[in-house]
This record gives C-alpha cells, structure tokens and sequence, in this order.
C-alpha cells in the first residue's frame, strides 16, 4: 500500500491543531496514529523510523516558527521517556493584557485571513477549518500570527510539487550565492522539505544523477517542464539528504547582538539550539546568505558579529533595501 502525498503544510496544520486542541498532551505514539501527515504513513506500512525522524523535525519546525511546543512526562511515569507527552498552551497565544484591535486592523487582519485561506490552504486544511467553525470553535483568532508563516508560498513551489507528483524532469534558472548571473539547471525533483522554514528542492541533476538541494527563493524563472520521466530515489535517500541538511544546521553557528525585548532577540532565542549570553545571541544555520537576509528583515535591533559569511550577507541584504528603497 502506498501512502498518500500529504503537503508538508498540511501535516504541519494538523499537529498544530491537534497540539492546541489537547490540554494534557498527547503522546508520540497518538500523534503519530492519529493525526494527518503521520496517520496515513502508518497505515501504508512506512518504517517507523522514518515517520518518526520526519516528526522530530516537525517540532522543530514548529518551535521555529516561535510556537512553544511544550514536552513532560506526567509525574506517576518520571523516568519513562515513552510516556512524554506534547503540546501547545494556548495560553501563551492569548492579546497581551489591555493590547486591542482597531476596526483598521481588524479589516487588514480578515483580508489577509482570507486571501491566505482562499490562495495556499489546501483543500483537506480548508475542511479541517470549516468543520471547527461548525462546531462552534472560532478558528481565526487563535490561528492569525502563525499558520501564514507556514504556508507562505515561493513562486516556484506549486509548480515543482506537480513535477514531483507527475514524474517529470524540469529545468529552472537558479542563482547561486555570489554570483551574478544564473545557470540553467535541468533535475529529477524528488521531493519538496521545509527546512529552516524555507522551502527546498531535493533532486537528482541530469545528465550525471548528481544529487542536489535547491533552495526555492533562488530559482529565477518559471519551472519547464522537460519531456522526459524523473529518475526516481534509490530506498531512503530522501531522508538522507534531508538528514545531511540537518547535519549542517546543527555544525554551524553564528554569534548576533540583539536589542534586549525586541522581536529579534525573542525569535532568534527560541531558534532550535540558540543559546543567549547577555545581548548575544548564538544561532545555529544552514546557509550564510539566507540567514543574512533574515537578519536583515529585524532592521537596527540586530547586528551581526561572526563569522565573516553572514555579516558580509547580512550588510550585502541591506545595502540591497537602500539602493532599493532609500531616497
């Protein structure tokens, strides 16, 4: 039996709802038999191992995305780490006390609730949320200020998942770090990961099946599709890639200084792995342009120390928004 393909989305969506929706926690073993994305693998006989490993990044999706997923183990099993249980406090999404809402931006708030909902929820998550609201939960409020960030689209990824599903080759203009001009890339797409809450392209590149990930914001035009069949992954060479992808991750870090209270120094703290000395953050990270450019979006409250890699992105990125923007 084969498993259905399940958007990584999706699979995100419903642990989140599941994780919100439970007040006691719910244990790996009922997340993973009972909540979409996980529940389908199971019943198809995938390994356990692997549905596992692809949950273990899930959470750490979800704790990048600044959501608190709590773990514990109930007091009357301590020491029985089979018995931690999961999930989301909805407390710690309720208004800061005296914090309200205007008629301005209640308006801005439905308009991009429903352009989000209408342009990159998919089908099976538009039903999930139809059925809340028919039992009388108001699904909106509690769910504005993350799920957006999750389903945030690359022009490229519509496109690549229809490759994936179909089996075709295609071929895309991609820039790489550093340099000025793209090169065209002709791939067997394997499959489609979030990673670092960016969205990647594991692929085989023709003609020699040379394995490689692309990150999706650096594809420049729009996707071909080549009239020739995608070769297909050898047995787990999808979750290794992704593993390697993880590796690197965990094996680089960068040190920041951030304005003690702001945005900045809240979300990079709750990074996977982030350790806080004073006003200095330490992150970990994947790719040095991508991280510059993230630190680029949190403005005066963030400077960059080391290494070398990302504070020469991080300047490049916003000398980019004053040759850009500036007056």
């Amino acid at each position: 039996m084969t498993a259905p393909t399940i958007r990584p989305e999706d699979r995100l969506f419903h642990l989140i709802l599941a994780l919100m929706a439970t007040s006691q926690g719910l244990s790996k073993d009922h997340i993973l038999t009972t909540v979409r994305g996980y529940r389908e693998d199971v019943e198809a006989g995938v390994q356990r191992a692997t549905i596992e490993r692809r949950f273990e990044r899930d959470k750490d999706t979800v704790r990048e995305l600044g959501i608190p997923l709590e773990t514990y183990i109930p007091a009357e099993d301590e020491g029985n780490n089979k018995s931690t249980l999961y999930r989301i406090p909805k407390a710690d999404y309720d208004s800061p006390q005296g914090w309200q809402l205007d008629a301005q931006d209640i308006r801005l708030l439905n308009t991009a609730a429903a352009v989000w909902r209408e342009g990159s929820l998919s089908v099976e998550a538009r039903l999930t949320h139809t059925k809340l609201a028919s039992y009388g939960v108001s699904v909106d409020e509690p769910l504005v200020g993350f799920l957006p960030m999750i389903t945030a689209r690359d022009p490229a990824l519509d496109a690549l998942r229809r490759a994936v599903a179909e089996g075709c080759q295609v071929r895309f203009d991609y820039l790489k770090p550093g340099m000025s001009q793209p090169t065209t890339r002709t791939v067997s797409p394997l499959s489609i990961v979030l990673h670092e809450n960016r969205w990647h392209l594991i692929s085989l590149e023709e003609p020699d099946a040379t394995e490689r990930t692309f990150l999706l914001r650096r594809i420049v035009s729009p996707i071909k599709a080549v009239d020739a069949p995608a070769r297909g992954a050898a047995p787990g060479q999808i979750d290794s890639i992704t593993a390697e992808l993880d590796e690197l991750f965990w094996s680089k870090t960068a040190r920041v200084q951030v304005t003690p209270g702001s945005v900045a120094a809240l979300e990079l703290a709750h990074r996977p792995g982030s350790t806080v000395e004073g006003d200095t953050v330490v992150v970990h990270f994947t790719d040095a342009v991508a991280l510059g450019v993230e630190l680029a979006g949190y403005g005066p409250d963030i400077r960059s120390i080391e290494p070398d890699a990302v504070r020469v992105a991080h300047r490049d990125a916003l000398n980019t928004v004053v040759v850009e923007h500036g007056q």
